[in-house]
């Protein structure tokens, strides 16, 4: 990958969430460091943090379940908040899954506190001083989660260490990531650890 003056790499800590400004047209680069980690990802209008990247929303603007390079994600006021310009991995991300939070891990049977993705959106905008409206339901990078004859099943990720996606900001926003902690089921391959991040 090409060097970029104003490019700096960031960490997201294994089990953690951290959070970024962007300006329209800047982009930030997601990195898949280890190959088989998740990385929840959501994006709000930095001006209103009631209007974010929504799920059902894209879906319907792509006319597909997963995006691809060149695909405009848009808002729940269907507007474009971030575009899908590269992605060196296989593809395979989720978009149907809603973020993992203590409720999740109760019904795996885990009797004390868990790390979880809805508190890490929480903890990196608080990093920014912000706080999140509601819990959107997250872009799932990385996450492989097949949809075969209406059922869903829980898979390990495909990706390979150092894939990574490009996202341009289509408006000014905040971009929150979660490395995923879900270590009950398979899907950090039973290893949550880090991710990390670069805005250009």
């Amino acid at each position: 990958m090409n060097a970029v003056a104003e490019e700096t790499r960031h960490r997201v800590p294994p089990r953690t969430g951290k959070a970024v400004r962007l300006k329209a047209g800047q982009s930030i680069r997601i990195i898949n460091t280890h190959g088989h980690q998740v990385v929840d990802t959501w994006a709000f209008n930095a001006h209103d943090l009631t209007e974010f990247l929504s799920m059902e929303h894209m879906r319907a603007a792509i006319d597909r379940v997963i995006p691809r390079p060149g695909d405009k994600l848009v808002t729940n006021h269907r507007r474009p908040i971030l575009t899908l310009v590269e992605d060196t991995s296989p593809g395979i991300h989720d978009t149907l899954i809603a973020a993992c939070d203590i409720y999740r891990y109760q019904g795996l049977g885990v009797e004390t506190y868990h790390d979880n993705c809805q508190d890490n959106l929480k903890a990196g905008l608080a990093e920014l001083g912000l706080t999140p409206p509601e819990t959107p339901s997250p872009f799932n990078l990385w996450m492989n989660i097949p949809f075969v004859n209406g059922e869903i099943g829980w898979e390990k990720p495909v990706s390979k260490p150092g894939d990574y996606v490009v996202l341009r900001a289509e408006m000014d926003c905040i971009v929150a990531m979660s490395a995923c902690p879900q270590d009950i089921i398979c899907i950090n391959d039973g290893a949550p650890t880090e991710a990390h991040y670069e805005v250009f």
